[in-house]
């Protein structure tokens, strides 16, 4: 087959010719577009941009070869569907009662009625599901040997573990510094104690050595100290109950200042004091003999003391 070159070239110059012609066209039809919307021939409505109807098709043999296709007719152990109504309500039934509703008479918008019908169509579900797998040979509850694998692996559990090892270890040390602290305050409250106590044991002591210098007692008790105190703990509490009578302290007390009521005058003289001259003793009076008398006449007692200047003119001569 021979191609002439003459003809190929004059048929790509035509090509060329139409489309810069093409151009052209376009060109001049945009500037009359510009001129007529100059002089306003051109308004707005006039291009208006028309949607076209979507047309439906109801295509049924389409669709049924469609559900052919990816059907599989395989048995129920496979599928395990169920599809029931809910099963009967046997409380109500019990009791006489209408069943508040039935089949698909459930109100939407009624939170408890909605789950109670969910409950009672999974309840009918379960006992018709339960004959057919048993019927089937599939097992329905887990083997006693069987262990199931944990939703957490084990490094995850390993980090819980720790963490509570160590909360609970911050929880012991919190309270063992709290005992301590306990202990320190009742450590020393207890020392106060011991010293207090024992400044009452000095003060109670002095006051007794006081006593016993000044001729108030004759008893050394307060030198027996934790002797006395471990024989009174061993006789018991019930021994300051059974003692009679005051204590020395009071005695004391009761003998110098008296038991109260009036003081002034006690001693001033009445007239039934005057005239009872009962109590008098003329040998006592004027130290007639007895132990009032004077011994060795008139000079009085004998082992009178000499002066002063007597005891310094003795001191010279010796």
């Amino acid at each position: 087959m021979i191609i002439d070159n003459s003809t190929m070239e004059s048929a790509e110059e035509e090509e060329l010719l139409g489309q810069d012609s093409e151009e052209e066209n376009n060109e001049l039809s945009d500037d009359e577009l510009q001129e007529a919307f100059a002089k306003g021939l051109l308004k707005p409505g006039m291009n208006v941009l028309v949607d076209k109807s979507k047309k439906f098709v109801n295509n049924v043999e389409g669709l049924k070869q469609c559900l052919a296709d990816f059907r599989k007719d395989l048995p129920w152990v496979e599928r395990l569907d169920m599809t029931n109504l809910p099963v009967e309500d046997v409380l109500s039934k019990a009791e006489g009662k209408v069943p508040s509703m039935k089949n698909g008479d459930v109100n939407a918008d009624d939170d408890f009625q909605r789950e109670m019908f969910f409950y009672r169509q999974a309840q009918a579900t379960v006992l018709e599901a339960l004959p057919l797998l048993s019927k089937h040979g599939i097992a329905t509850k887990r083997p006693d040997d069987y262990f199931a694998e944990m939703a957490k692996s084990d490094q995850q559990m390993q980090k819980i573990r720790k963490k509570l090892i160590s909360k609970q270890m911050i929880l012991e040390k919190s309270e063992k510094a709290k005992k301590l602290r306990e202990q320190r305050k009742f450590g020393k409250k207890v020392q106060v104690e011991v010293i207090q106590k024992r400044q009452k044991e000095k003060k109670a002591m002095m006051t007794a050595v006081k006593k016993y210098q000044k001729g108030m007692t004759d008893k050394l008790d307060f030198l027996e100290g934790d002797q006395k105190k471990g024989k009174d703990s061993s006789q018991g509490p019930n021994k300051a109950m059974n003692k009679k009578g005051p204590n020395a302290k009071r005695k004391y007390k009761d003998q110098k200042f008296g038991f109260g009521g009036k003081k002034s005058g006690k001693k001033w003289n009445t007239k039934e004091s005057f005239n009872d001259v009962s109590s008098f003793r003329a040998k006592v009076a004027h130290a007639k003999g007895g132990k009032g008398g004077k011994k060795g006449g008139k000079g009085g007692k004998q082992n009178k003391r000499p002066g002063k200047s007597v005891r310094k003119k003795m001191k010279s001569r010796s």
